[in-house]
């Protein structure tokens, strides 16, 4: 056998491996998260499945949960998954969607009724995201112009005309709001790294179904953004945190952003065609990836983060850490050829089969810990925890095996 021959069983392998997981991942979802009583989904599962059926509902675990059932039926037309991102969109249209100020609350209770009604970029963007993918999956045009008009809000709201970029939260009636946060562990600036980079993958999803020149001049000024700001091009790594006059504010490495940007730029260049960018993204993402494998184990996962203040390095190895690292490595080898990224991504998978799939209970569990024990005081569904990165790494990959580039 050839060593050509060998890389082609190897990705082959992995193609079906794939596509099994990504019928377990949904299933998984249709089995333990619907809420036959309140409607939508539940708001949270512990690690060990049980039900919390009195939490909060999270925006962006419903948009998440709609993109992945939209992105799946478009992938493999099972009409359980249309069912299911149906559910999702009529739960979002009847209780995220802000009908006096626009845009989504970032959450709501659990029979239904406005929580926070703070209004985070984020989850409006990740609204977009899915809103676009599943007027691919349904053609219902009430979807597609609910992800217009939130682009128009955007860049009425948000959107910083002088400096470029985009304001990290408002209240729900769209003023200045203190606490600017996604999460407590993030730091209170006004523009981040996070939010741009979903505001810009959100915008390319967009694009593909409304090929706007406004749009496409809104990737345009992201995709500056990342090359201008985001990337430090002395390190290779993402600047999380800056404040309105594009001031860094951290120097804290985020290894799964890093990885998950740079497939996520050479998308958008290439959604606008715009050739100089897609190049540009070409080289950045290669030096990104090589700059994320810092990161990596000997185990073949991704640790979490670093801060190179006090030289601490966090070797918690999160799931959504380890699927974009799956993607991002086989990026990087179809762009350069090198076997050694798809050497990357498929030792992560394995990584991934040995310690983060529950296979007793289905799903992903959040991560291990440094001491490698199971992270099993997270979540298996919640705010944050969803089928998104997990099963748009299996659809993103095969698709890439299918149509290499």
């Amino acid at each position: 056998m050839t060593g050509e021959e060998a890389v082609k069983g190897q990705i082959d392998s992995y193609k079906i491996e794939l596509k099994n997981e990504l019928t377990r991942i949904l299933q998984y979802w249709l089995d333990n998260s619907l809420d036959k009583v309140n409607g939508g989904f539940y708001g949270r599962i512990s690690n060990d499945n049980h039900v919390i059926a009195e939490a909060p509902k999270g925006s962006v675990l419903n948009a998440r949960i709609l993109w992945s059932f939209s992105a799946a039926y478009n992938f493999s037309p099972n009409p359980v998954y249309l069912e299911t991102a149906g559910r999702a969109y009529r739960y979002i249209i009847g209780h995220f969607i802000d009908k006096q100020y626009g845009g989504v609350y970032w959450s709501v209770d659990y029979q239904g009724k406005p929580l926070d009604t703070k209004k985070q970029v984020y989850a409006i963007a990740f609204n977009i995201y899915a809103l676009s993918e599943f007027y691919v999956a349904a053609g219902i045009e009430a979807a597609r112009q609910a992800a217009i008009d939130m682009f128009y809000l955007l860049v009425e709201k948000a959107y910083d005309p002088i400096k470029t970029g985009y304001f990290e939260a408002f209240t729900n009636d769209w003023m200045p709001i203190d606490d600017l946060r996604l999460s407590a562990k993030d730091v209170n600036e006004k523009k981040t790294m996070n939010t741009h980079l979903h505001v810009l993958e959100s915008y390319t999803n967009l694009f593909r179904i409304w090929p706007d020149k406004a749009l496409k001049e809104h990737i345009s000024i992201l995709l500056g953004n990342f090359f201008d700001h985001f990337i430090d091009h002395r390190t290779n790594h993402l600047v999380l945190f800056f404040d309105e006059d594009w001031h860094p504010k951290s120097q804290l490495v985020s290894y799964g952003h890093d990885i998950e940007a740079t497939w996520l730029l050479l998308e958008a260049a290439e959604a606008i065609k715009d050739e100089t960018m897609i190049e540009r993204s070409k080289q950045i993402g290669t030096r990104m990836a090589d700059a994320t494998t810092q990161g990596l184990d000997t185990d073949g996962g991704l640790w979490y983060e670093y801060e190179p203040a006090d030289d601490h390095l966090i070797k918690e190895k999160h799931w959504w850490v380890q699927a974009e690292a799956m993607i991002g490595f086989f990026n990087a080898w179809q762009i350069t050829q090198n076997e050694k990224y798809l050497e990357i991504s498929m030792k992560n998978w394995a990584f991934v089969k040995r310690k983060i799939l529950d296979k007793a209970n289905g799903e992903w569990c959040w991560g291990i810990k440094q001491d490698g024990k199971i992270m099993n005081t997270e979540d298996k569904v919640g705010i944050w925890k969803c089928p998104y990165h997990n099963s748009r790494a299996c659809i993103e990959i095969i698709k890439r095996i299918n149509q290499p580039v």
